[in-house]
Parts: structure tokens; sequence; C-alpha cells
């Protein structure tokens, strides 16, 4: 089972993930043309536009009937000019890729972007296609390519073809951040601290590095790893903490702490005492 998306985002995030996937899916199985869905928005702001006369100006002076006029004109022209801006605005929106929407979504903070050439290399997904449901759909729905096949599904299929580019996207991520240019990404984010800080106290706020338990996937869930305590932890954002931990495997802090040597900190030495009363706690 899947660790789902949905899970840690709000009810607006969920509307918008499906009206994304589904818009994504729209092009890629149906191929809409989107000129007809931004015509009918312009259609729907004119009818939403008042009408330039009203009974009562009709009672009125000429005067008073064109400044009414000139008002109403002026909404109209104002309502036209929202409605083009609405439509760029959802133009930005589909503009944006599948991959940039996934690694902004709340929970997959952890996630950097993997390049688009990385991922139309077969070399680099050898192996993949044997491990994920409709590999072929859910590889177009990440590049953001229309689909070559015209078939049409069900929401259901729709959602498979969601949760099979989630394990794809995964699947590749954890061999791109093993490249020079992830590790590269990812090193961006260990100096920003996205990936949190240690929680002990002797480590003094020390930043840490994505680990999976197992590189297997739905093993077990992503944590966090110190390099100065050299201990792992759950990371502080439940959201976080429901990601799949094959996403990052257990080679990569490791490894990155190799290639970027100057930034492993000198281990810990500090250890708490109990005590009581001042005196040591004897250990049998």
């Amino acid at each position: 089972m899947m660790y789902s998306r949905g899970g840690g985002s709000s009810k607006s995030d969920v509307v918008d993930r499906r009206r994304i996937i589904n818009d994504a899916l729209d092009k890629q199985l149906e191929k809409l043309s989107p000129s007809t869905s931004r015509a009918k928005d312009k259609d729907r702001g004119r009818i939403a536009v008042p009408s330039s006369s009203t009974g009562k100006s009709q009672l009125d002076h000429r005067d008073s009937r064109n400044s009414s006029l000139s008002k109403n004109k002026a909404s109209e022209e104002e309502a036209e000019t929202d409605s083009e801006e609405s439509d760029v605005s959802g133009s930005d929106a589909d503009d944006t890729s599948w991959i940039s929407w996934f690694c902004k979504l709340r929970g997959n903070e952890f996630f950097c972007e993997v390049d688009d050439e990385y991922i139309q290399d077969d070399f680099n997904l050898c192996g993949l296609s044997s491990k994920v449901p409709c590999y072929d759909y859910a590889l177009d729905l990440i590049l953001d390519v229309e689909s070559s096949h015209g078939d049409t599904f069900a929401e259901e299929h729709n959602e498979l073809i969601e949760s099979a580019a989630e394990l794809l996207y995964g699947l590749i991520h954890v061999r791109y951040i093993l490249t020079s240019k992830g590790m590269a990404t990812m090193l961006e984010k260990y100096k920003n601290y996205e990936f949190g800080r240690c929680p002990r106290v002797y480590c003094c706020g020390q930043p840490c590095l994505p680990v999976g338990q197992s590189d297997i996937p739905r093993s077990s869930t992503v944590k966090i790893y110190c390099p100065k305590c050299e201990d792992i932890y759950y990371p502080r954002s439940k959201y976080q903490g429901n990601m799949d931990g094959a996403y990052f495997g257990t080679t990569f802090p490791h490894l990155f702490l190799m290639t970027y040597s100057h930034l492993k900190p000198q281990k810990a030495v500090q250890s708490y005492t109990p005590r009581v009363f001042g005196f040591k706690i004897h250990k049998p």
C-alpha cells in the first residue's frame, strides 16, 4: 500500500491535487484543447456583468443616464480584465510541471526535483518497469507528455496511475540523489536545514540528512540521520514521516558525507549522566 499524499494535505490541497492530476490525464488520454475551457471562462465572466440599463435610469435625466452607462461600461471592462487575468493565472498553473508540483506538496519537502534529461535516459530507469504498475502511463504523467495511447480510464484507474507515478518518481529519485548533480541539489537543501536538525541536546542543532532503513519500498518510512551522533530519528513533521524510506535509500547520507567530507562534524563526545541528588545512579 502506498503512503498517501492526500493524508497530509488540507482539503483544498486535495481538491487542487485531483484537479491538476485529472487535467494532466485529460491532456494525455483525451487530448482536450485548453482554448475551449478558456473561452467558456470568458463567456461566464461576460454573463456575470450587470446590464447597462435599469428601470430607474429610464426615469433619470440624460446626464444621469449617460453617467450610469459609463459606469456600467467601466465595470464591464473591469470584469473582462479580471476574466483575462484569471485565464492567465490558470495557464500559469497548467504550465507548472508535475515534478515541481509534486515536490512542493506538503510532506514532500525532502524530495529534490529530478532533471527531465535524467528521466528521459532509459539507462537510468533500467529495471523499474517491472516494479511499477501502469509504467508507461506513469512515466508520461511525470514528464508531462501526451500519452501515445488513446485509451480513457475510470476515476479508479486514474488514481492508480497517480499512485504509480509517485512510486516511479520515488524509485527514480533514490538513484538520482546518488549522482553528482543530485547530490549538489541535496547539498543546497542540507545547507538550508530543509531536512531538519538533530533533536539530541548535545548535538547542538546539527543539520540532518534523510535516510531509509531499507531499500525495499513499503518496508519503512523515512528517517533523518545525524552525522554528529550517528543515529537516526523520526522527522519532526508527521507529514514528512509518511514518506517511504526507500525513496532515499540506505546509502545516500553516508555517500553524501564521503563526497563532501568537509561537512562531516566531529563525533559527539558529551553524553547525559543520570543523577539523583547529585550522585550518579549506580548501574548493576
